[in-house]
């Protein structure tokens, strides 16, 4: 145990670009996993267990597989040390950017903050830059950056329903809904996300991708379920938010038909291997290799920061400014519908600053930040207008008393670049 303590305790130790560390022992990953508890989902279990399993699900599970291809597009590193002192308050104190992340009062395990194309933080107090963490729920927007991409190449309209493009729904509930209210989580149906209900819609879903507990005999087959989905409405869909990874699951299975390949080879062919990216990425697909759509990315903290300077003038720094139409970045700002918050399932969730909530992407603010978390302390934070781009991965603690990064992030962003 003492052994087991050290090793753990050295991964809090930031190295230098360039310099590998092995960020586990032999015995710490035979430890780790045999530890994975046997009756219940592996991500129940917090701390610095959790973070030790998102920086290593490749060892635990099945991936599929996301390539990059051609020359590494290597971000110059710029260091802006306004941002990393930049004073910010938060309900543990006031603090520097990065004393909060250094601090007992945070989980980021790793941050990196990209301006004109150039990096301009970066810290990784709780892993190695070369580690390659799961980013949960900020997989979502890929599912919809590439229907945008497929608007572009006028392969879909996103009004039409989405059993126009899979024929297998047509029999669902979701058949009748729009390809973009189900972008907008807007589908109106009872399906919400539910991981205590092991009966409800969305468990049952979350079992067949292997984000539920399941047993050998659970079925796996996501497909087939949401076929012969038959679930109610709780308001006519456009007209209410309501937040479901099923609705990711979807939009999916939309681009799988659409381009006639598996979902993580469509993330391969229109974003990784056109964007520079430093290295593979993966998607956790635990159950017969069917990908984690809504979830399950895999990937290094640089490679995140690239795909999000795809909607920024920085695209061009990569050799990618047509990868992804403007139109969709001009959507993603100003076209989402403010009422679907205010009209929420959940009551008017629309806070000040808040613009909407579209295409996948959980908050857009007044200052042109768009934003998408993921479920445990991760983040992709883009800014076409500032060309201004920030990830970050972390998990959550034994208590819980983690202070969000969210806020003091978007703090010290705009300390530094207000709106220049």
């Amino acid at each position: 145990m003492r052994h087991l303590l050290y090793v753990s305790m050295c991964l809090f130790v930031n190295v230098a670009s360039g310099e590998f560390v092995s960020p586990s022992s032999v015995d710490e990953v035979r430890e780790r996993i045999s530890a994975l508890p046997q009756d219940e989902i592996w991500w129940t279990i917090e701390g610095d267990a959790m973070a030790w399993h998102f920086r290593n699900l490749p060892r635990m599970f099945p991936m599929a597989p996301i390539y990059r291809d051609g020359p590494v597009r290597e971000l110059p590193r710029r260091p802006k040390a306004a941002l990393a002192n930049a004073r910010v308050t938060t309900p543990s104190g006031e603090f520097s950017l990065r004393e909060l992340i250094d601090s007992t009062h945070s989980t980021v395990m790793g941050m990196m903050v990209v301006h004109d194309g150039a990096v301009v933080y970066e810290h990784y107090p709780r892993m190695q830059p070369h580690e390659k963490p799961i980013y949960w729920s900020v997989t979502k927007v890929l599912a919809s950056t590439l229907i945008g991409i497929l608007e572009g190449e006028e392969r879909i309209d996103v009004d039409k329903p989405v059993s126009n493009y899979v024929p297998r729904l047509a029999g669902s509930s979701y058949g009748p809904v729009t390809v973009r209210n189900v972008l907008d989580m807007a589908a109106g149906l009872n399906c919400l996300e539910e991981y205590e209900d092991k009966t409800s819609c969305y468990y049952r879903y979350s079992v067949t991708v292997g984000d539920g507990f399941y047993t050998a005999d659970s079925p796996g087959d996501p497909y087939a379920m949401l076929a012969a989905l038959e679930v109610s409405s709780f308001a006519p869909q456009g007209t209410a938010y309501a937040y479901s990874g099923v609705n990711t699951f979807v939009l999916a299975w939309v681009v799988e038909e659409i381009t006639g390949m598996p979902f993580q080879d469509a993330v391969s062919r229109y974003l990784w291997t056109r964007m520079g990216a430093h290295s593979d990425a993966a998607m956790l697909a635990p159950r017969f290799g069917v990908p984690n759509a809504h979830g399950g990315l895999v990937a290094r903290v640089e490679d995140v920061a690239r795909f999000g300077m795809l909607f920024t003038p920085s695209a061009a720094d990569l050799g990618a400014a047509d990868v992804i139409p403007q139109a969709l970045v001009e959507h993603v700002l100003h076209g989402g519908n403010p009422d679907l918050l205010e009209h929420s399932r959940y009551g008017d969730i629309r806070a000040p600053g808040v613009r909407h909530a579209v295409y996948q992407w959980d908050r857009v603010f007044d200052n042109d930040d768009m934003f998408k978390g993921g479920w445990a302390g991760q983040g992709l934070l883009v800014n076409p207008r500032l060309n201004l781009v920030a990830v970050y991965t972390g998990y959550f603690g034994e208590a819980r008393k983690e202070v969000a990064i969210l806020g003091p992030l978007r703090s010290a962003l705009g300390q530094v670049y207000g709106d220049d």
